[in-house]
């Protein structure tokens, strides 16, 4: 995965200066890294890791805090459905061991700091 490195670059967009939108793409790498072998698990997890990394972006971008709270618990949602895709997936034998638990641990960590977002 290409690694971006786009807050200390002078970017004004204001997810590159959110650890929680570093930290959602640390969870897509995550998931991919675990090789989930079933093709409908697999495309699952990588598409809730993906709409987590987006949804920060755009509650980012948000102006009013009712609004951007309304994206960061949608990111959150999708983020839960990640981490429940790359569990089940473990569960059956269609994961690699290591990495799937590395992308629960990182996506436990999205869930909270979303959580404290939404709040």
């Amino acid at each position: 995965m290409h690694e971006f490195n786009n807050h200390s670059s002078g970017s004004i967009l204001p997810h590159h200066r959110l650890a929680v939108y570093r930290k959602a793409l640390e969870l897509l790498a995550a998931v991919r890294a675990a090789q989930i072998a079933d093709t409908k698990l697999r495309d699952e997890a990588s598409r809730a890791a993906k709409s987590v990394c987006l949804n920060v972006a755009e509650g980012s971008g948000r102006v009013s805090r009712a609004d951007k709270a309304r994206v960061y618990a949608i990111a959150r949602g999708e983020c839960v459905e990640c981490v429940a895709a790359v569990e089940i997936a473990l569960a059956a034998g269609d994961a690699l061991e290591g990495a799937a638990q590395n992308a629960v641990q990182c996506g436990t960590e999205v869930y909270l700091m979303l959580g404290a977002l939404v709040r």
